[in-house]
């Protein structure tokens, strides 16, 4: 997708202001977490759980939603449908073998070349694209999303506020400090003002940490086991992740800084998985294509992409598609289109029931402005596989960028109430119901994209007018009053946390 947020969006923030108050709790709680708003490293809070009774299993969901908001008002999430289908599949199945009591995460992905992870208290777990350069498989990338999940099925959070209290004053002076700096000078002022009062306090909660960290490694490789994966890969993606910190420097990657990686960790992993060293597992080919869509997405010179795919066929790499679908890819991007159309007709030609090369060739047809092709495509690809997401998502780009607003609109309908917390999809709904003249519809998915960003104030407002255009209609002001009531209850909430 290639929608840009405009600027009318993005002045929720001011409104974020008041509900600062509500999060400082949860910023409190949850230390160490600096996120370093829009930079090239966004630092990424890894939380875990509660067994204790400081914090019930409601608070934890409501405190993780809380953060949720936050964080998507301060950071836009990658948006590419197919990458994001592709993990929430691998998180729901891999979640089902975990300690987990409700396998449904939320899943939150940046776009951010370095490696790290993250899990938040209620059932939210992120990566970043940069994941992907350094899994060299699918189950080594998976063995950190189990590690994540087990630290949430563990409720490591709520078993580290005790450990945390002793500090909690300090801390709660400079996150005070730094927040208020941050909603009103800048973020990235603000978020400094964050980091240095967090140092203070790293020693004693690194060192808490890490015994958190061996449990983790026990219950995710567990996980691993049971969902038929290769425990073995969580100690190669160790081994991988210690390389790359010997040749870091003075900067480890993010992921190391609350993920200590040492030989005893690694050893540890190998002796536990020997039972299973003798095991032949499958390899799985969608990766290796998810991850070229990562690389080339990541990648800021298009020239270097084609570089790097054209080195690995050179170099007779066994993902040959893998380096021909990221060359198809980067010659999107540069326009040669003729070079993308070859690459993916091969593809296809070869496999043509893989949903990634289906999915780009209809991408090109986009790009080439072939509206008609590319809806043809599309719709017989949703007729043999009805409510697929990625499909849906490309098929309402593709009716707005032909100008049919009212069927893009009815697809976009369609995938809110399919992924209610997806700010995206009410934000291009918002978009699409304004050019087909739907203002009211207008108000409410605005409104929806509002609460899902924590602006509350806005989402009223844009609720109100709504309201204001559909009086005489009984049925339609009856949900937007009972969703003002909504808003107004999300926000006592918030206070209450």
């Amino acid at each position: 997708m290639k929608l840009q947020i405009s600027t009318v969006y993005l002045s929720h923030f001011k409104a974020l202001r008041f509900y600062l108050k509500s999060l400082l709790l949860f910023f409190l709680l949850a230390l160490p977490a600096s996120h370093q708003v829009l930079s090239k490293e966004i630092k990424l809070p890894v939380l875990g759980d509660t067994t204790s009774g400081i914090v019930s299993k409601q608070q934890e969901y409501h405190l993780g939603r809380a953060w949720l908001k936050a964080f998507r008002g301060r950071v836009r999430e990658f948006d590419d449908p197919l990458m994001q289908n592709y993990l929430e599949e691998i998180i729901y199945n891999l979640a089902t073998y975990s300690e987990l009591e409700n396998p449904n995460i939320e899943l939150v992905i940046v776009k951010n070349p370095t490696m790290n992870a993250f899990a938040v208290p209620g059932g939210i777990v992120g990566i970043h694209t940069g994941l992907f350069s350094y899994a060299e498989n699918e189950d080594q990338m998976v063995s950190v999303l189990a590690h994540e999940l087990a630290h949430l099925s563990q409720r490591h959070f709520a078993r580290g506020l005790e450990a945390r209290r002793a500090s909690s004053t300090l801390s709660l002076a400079g996150l005070l400090a730094g927040l208020a700096l941050s909603a009103t000078v800048g973020g990235d002022a603000g978020m400094a003002a964050i980091t240095a009062t967090q140092a203070l306090t790293m020693e004693n909660q690194l060192r808490y940490s890490r015994s958190n960290e061996k449990e983790a490694d026990q219950f995710g490789l567990r996980t691993l086991k049971k969902a038929g994966r290769d425990p073995g890969a969580a100690a190669d993606m160790f081994e991988t992740m210690l390389k790359r910190l010997r040749y870091a420097g003075d900067r480890p990657p993010e992921f190391l800084l609350t993920h200590p990686v040492t030989e005893k960790r690694i050893a540890d992993a190998r002796g536990r998985t020997m039972d299973g060293s003798m095991r032949h597992y499958p390899d799985h080919p969608d990766y290796y294509l998810i991850k070229a869509r990562a690389q080339v997405a990541m990648e800021s010179n298009n020239r270097d992409s084609l570089k790097r795919f054209n080195a690995l066929l050179e170099a007779n790499t066994q993902q040959k598609d893998a380096a021909h679908y990221g060359l198809a890819l980067t010659y999107i991007k540069l326009n040669n289109f003729e070079a993308a159309g070859k690459l993916l007709g091969s593809l296809l030609f070869n496999n043509p029931y893989q949903l990634a090369f289906q999915y780009s060739d209809i991408e090109l047809d986009i790009a080439q402005e072939d509206y008609k092709g590319a809806l043809s495509k599309l719709t017989n690809l949703i007729n043999q596989n009805p409510g697929n997401y990625p499909l849906l998502s490309l098929k309402a780009e593709a009716l707005w960028l032909d100008h049919q607003y009212e069927r893009s609109s009815d697809v976009l309908t369609v995938l809110s109430r399919q992924r209610k917390e997806d700010p995206m999809i009410w934000y291009r709904l918002a978009e699409v119901r304004g050019l087909a003249g739907n203002i009211s519809g207008v108000h409410e998915a605005r409104a929806e994209y509002f609460i899902l960003v924590g602006a509350f104030k806005l989402a009223r407002e844009q609720l109100s007018l709504a309201l204001k255009l559909v009086l005489a209609d009984f049925k339609r002001s009856s949900v937007i009053r009972q969703r003002l009531r909504d808003v107004v209850n999300m926000e006592e909430r918030m206070e209450r946390l």
